[in-house]
């Protein structure tokens, strides 16, 4: 099972993703952000409004999402 990111480890990459915005780099900002796990309550949205592909073509880290619904939901 993936090892799950703690609130703290979360806030540290935000404010991380938040410099590099503030600085203009809105790449940096974007790269670093998907690396904090996508809520399971988001993509579960995602996936019925917008659609799988869009949620499978992000690139956020899934680990949450399937911890949670489990790793065939992101198939189905």
């Amino acid at each position: 099972m993936p090892q799950t990111m703690t609130l703290d480890e979360k806030l540290a990459i935000a404010c991380k993703a938040a410099a590099l915005s503030d600085a203009g780099d809105r790449e940096g900002y974007l790269r670093l952000m998907k690396t904090v796990p996508l809520p399971p309550y988001l993509a579960k949205v995602i996936k019925e409004k917008v659609g799988l592909n869009i949620l499978l073509d992000t690139g956020w880290n899934m680990s949450e999402v399937e911890a949670e619904f489990g790793s065939n939901w992101l198939s189905k």
